[in-house]
């Protein structure tokens, strides 16, 4: 049977935690499903998320990068290009968010998916 007791309450999946700390974050997710596609150049990346500022875009990808779930590739050109590309542990989130986008397309209203 479950532990109901007050103390179990209070704690919180330290793994679920970790996770929502980096996806809660605006943009995470939408890079993240982009780059489960393919590797992509900076630019097309940016055009592939409306809205998103290259400022941000940069700040995202620097923080999945330390988390090493996004690996950056310069190619010296000419151009000078840098593409973005998920590591082996990025990959293995891709059935999670599929399943995730599978439950939202069930359970939550298209207001609540931003009206798409």
């Amino acid at each position: 049977m479950a532990d109901h007791n007050e103390e179990a309450c209070r704690r919180v999946d330290v793994g679920i935690s970790r996770v929502f700390e980096l996806f809660g974050k605006r943009w995470t997710g939408p890079i993240v499903s982009v780059l489960m596609q393919r590797p992509v150049y900076f630019a097309e990346l940016r055009r592939a998320i409306p809205g998103i500022s290259e400022r941000m875009l940069s700040d995202r990808l620097t923080e999945l990068g330390a988390a090493g779930l996004v690996i950056r590739e310069v190619d010296e050109g000419p151009p000078l290009r840098v593409a973005y590309r998920l590591t082996e542990a990025g990959s293995a989130m891709e059935p999670a968010l599929k399943e995730l986008g599978r439950w939202a397309d069930t359970y939550l209203s298209p207001e609540a998916r931003g009206g798409c």
